[in-house]
């Protein structure tokens, strides 16, 4: 596929001026700020920006948009991190900040249906008086449609799920303008194929997600959060696996290496000791909460970890969150000018220690500095670049110790990608992970967008023919 040519933009413009009005935008400084999004990847922008805010609109659009072949980005939050918004064809990117209603909540049932461009602080100050919330916490305050169409994650999955596990159901307008909704608001369902699991996580390139339904949870009676230091991370990490071996259901379990304490200490102006870390919260009522936090005190122990700093009050917890949150743009602004390019393993918790290890020894033989960071709890771990993207040297040297890392995690029946998607950068890693199964992905692909024009150039290989 090539970019559309100024004739069929033309056109295109005409008939989305008549749907939005002045809903719309060809500046070039609007179209550079949606070509990109938080990493490495440079800025590929669109041809036009729309800015719609309802799904009878979008339905409209796609349709114009299929009637003339041009591709459509749909664009949330700007916050994915793997090229997931270059407009690589050109085309139309959909920003839905402008859809950003909570449409429906239900106490009673503990879900909610919201519009794509609701936030996720956005819906928790939302629920503050239902005694709910929403568990799901990238770190970003992302958007809640982009977070479902790259499966997001966080540091709050240990205990209660990715998005896989809390949308329960969703709308979506396909390739074609037709709009259908997928699950519902039952807790389970044996009915036909899961069209929602495969929805979620597919990167825009199946269709634009216009509403979605969430499971939500109850506010635990008592909240306590901590901090506990290691010599070595390998002490960090076998404390992590113990937990987790050993049932005990903490809600965050993160681990910081001294780089990346060292990063937020300059970033945040604060004064962490900079060894290897592991920030704690657990959840419950206060009797749980006093047991999980003395259980995981004696793992901490054997493998040589001390001084708890324990944080009760939520402006002490929000500080040491906050903290975790920043990492990634601590990282990065620890180099002046760079770009972030972050790996996004995620393994057995098993082969853990062994992977976080022969990572940490490849570091140690680059000239690139990088922190880790991880929710090690279920087996997902970062490693931060921060890099100049025009100097081909440090790219190739990011990227091979990103390969190097990948080829690690396939090998001991790990991912490429535990939580940030595929986008255009991991799509080389695709194969590898899932062999001959791509080709099944890419049929699907074909059958709900024949002519590649749902965010085309991301996740799958191009469809010949």
């Amino acid at each position: 596929m090539s970019r559309p040519g100024a004739d069929v933009l033309r056109d295109t413009t005409t008939a989305l001026r008549e749907i939005l009005g002045e809903r719309l935008s060809t500046c070039e400084s609007i179209l550079s700020e949606h070509g990109h999004d938080e990493s490495w990847h440079r800025t590929v922008p669109p041809d036009i920006v729309v800015f719609p805010e309802s799904t009878d609109e979008i339905a409209a659009i796609v349709r114009a948009c299929a009637q003339r072949g041009v591709p459509i980005i749909p664009y949330g939050a700007g916050t994915s991190v793997e090229g997931q918004l270059q407009a690589v064809e050109g085309g139309v990117c959909l920003d839905l900040s402008g859809m950003c209603e909570v449409l429906r909540v239900s106490v009673d049932d503990m879900d909610c249906t919201v519009q794509p461009g609701v936030h996720r602080e956005q819906l928790n100050h939302y629920l503050r008086h239902t005694g709910l919330f929403f568990p799901v916490d990238p770190g970003a305050d992302a958007s809640i449609g982009g977070m479902a169409a790259t499966r997001a994650s966080g540091t709050n999955a240990l205990r209660y799920g990715t998005m896989r596990e809390n949308v329960l159901g969703l709308q979506v307008v396909l390739a074609n303008g037709e709009v259908i909704r997928t699950g519902g608001r039952s807790r389970k369902s044996a009915a036909g194929y899961d069209l929602t699991r495969l929805l979620v996580g597919s990167e825009g390139t199946l269709g634009v997600i216009t509403e979605v339904t969430l499971r939500l949870h109850g506010l635990p009676e008592s909240v306590c959060s901590a901090s506990v230091r290691f010599p070595e991370v390998g002490d960090a990490v076998r404390t992590s696996i113990a937990a987790v071996q050993h049932c005990i259901p903490l809600a965050r379990m993160e681990l910081l290496d001294g780089a990346a304490l060292r990063a937020i200490n300059a970033y945040k102006k604060t004064a962490f000791p900079q060894v290897p870390t592991l920030f704690l919260e657990f959840h419950g009522t206060v009797s749980e909460v006093g047991e999980q936090a003395r259980r995981f005190g004696e793992l901490a122990e054997q493998h040589h970890g001390s001084d708890f700093d324990w944080a009760v009050e939520e402006e002490e917890r929000n500080r040491l969150w906050q903290a975790r949150h920043h990492a990634y743009w601590a990282a990065i602004a620890a180099r002046p000018g760079g770009r972030g390019l972050t790996t996004d393993v995620c393994v057995p918790v098993s082969d853990l220690a062994d992977c976080i290890d022969a990572t940490i020894a490849d570091i140690d033989r680059s000239f690139l500095d990088a922190p880790i960071v991880g929710h090690i709890g279920d087996g997902n771990f970062h490693v931060i670049f921060s890099i100049d993207p025009d100097d081909e040297r440090e790219v190739a040297e990011a990227r091979g110790l990103n390969e190097r890392l990948i080829d690690r995690a396939l090998e001991v029946g790990g991912t490429c990608t535990g939580e940030h998607g595929i986008g255009t950068g991991k799509r080389e890693f695709l194969c590898r992970e899932h062999g001959a199964s791509v080709d099944v992905m890419v049929a699907i692909k074909r059958a709900l967008d024949p002519d590649n024009l749902m965010n085309p150039g991301k996740v799958v290989p191009d469809a010949p023919g």
